[in-house]
């Protein structure tokens, strides 16, 4: 829900591009830090961009797509997050591919020490090398400008001499038939990162449920289990049933 003030904010953002809080403030008559709270709420529901001091308008800031996505459902992807990481035990080995919902999971393990981590992501790669005695091996090849990912058959060939006790992947979608993607090359990474893990892990929020996307990851199957922010629908959670694949809701 947006109060009032706050649809006022967003029409003085639009077209705009980012404003100095300050500018906002004076704009709309109202002190700063009422600014700066009616901001943090837009900023949280995905509206609003808030960089260095400015606002701007999501999508219209020049924001890469892999930051906007992390905007998307982030509450949801933390409390995911969080559930992951608590069934991972410091000095444990870890293989996580690109994606929104990994590299939440990569903050969550901020306070894990003398892990192995195994990625794609330069994102999850710069936020867990060098702290609390990490080892981080990152796969090479070109990355993408999109998402700083790895991809390609050099990466492949790299994960594949390794054997970790969690394998955690994303998703770009979910029904009753198993894990999709839209991206042939993010497909065969996350294919290949679960077959490298004792414990195999997808990790996605409820959006992703009921979508078909156009390249086949995996069937549940080949899931240990699947960590989620709500429950699935019945079709789904009936197949998941089927495989012996747990189902843990983030709460």
């Amino acid at each position: 829900m947006v109060s009032r003030r706050q649809g006022e904010l967003l029409k003085l953002l639009d077209g705009r591009g980012m404003l100095p809080i300050a500018e906002v403030a004076a704009a709309l008559g109202i002190s700063a830090e009422t600014a700066r709270r009616d901001i943090r709420a837009l900023v949280e529901a995905g509206s609003a961009v808030r960089s260095h001091g400015a606002v701007g308008l999501a999508g219209q800031t020049g924001e890469a797509p892999f930051d906007r996505r992390m905007r998307e459902n982030a509450a949801g992807k933390r409390a995911i997050a969080r559930a992951v990481a608590a069934g991972i035990a410091d000095g444990a080995s870890v293989m996580l591919d690109t994606g929104t919902t990994t590299s939440f999971i990569a903050r969550a393990l901020l306070r894990h020490r003398r892990l192995v981590v195994v990625t794609n992501s330069s994102d999850i790669a710069r936020i867990l090398a060098t702290v609390n005695g990490n080892r981080v091996f990152m796969a090479g090849g070109e990355l993408r400008g999109d998402s700083g990912a790895a991809l390609g058959a050099s990466a492949l060939e790299f994960i594949g001499r390794f054997s970790v006790e969690h394998a955690i992947i994303s998703a770009g979608a979910v029904d009753a038939g198993g894990v999709m993607d839209y991206d042939l090359q993010e497909a065969e990474f996350a294919r290949a990162v679960l077959t490298c893990g004792a414990q195999r892990v997808v990790a996605t929020d409820a959006t992703k449920f009921g979508r078909r996307g156009v390249i086949r990851v995996c069937g549940f199957a080949m899931v240990d289990a699947l960590v989620t922010d709500q429950p699935p629908p019945p079709d789904l959670a009936a197949a998941l049933r089927g495989a012996e694949t747990a189902v843990r809701i983030a709460g």
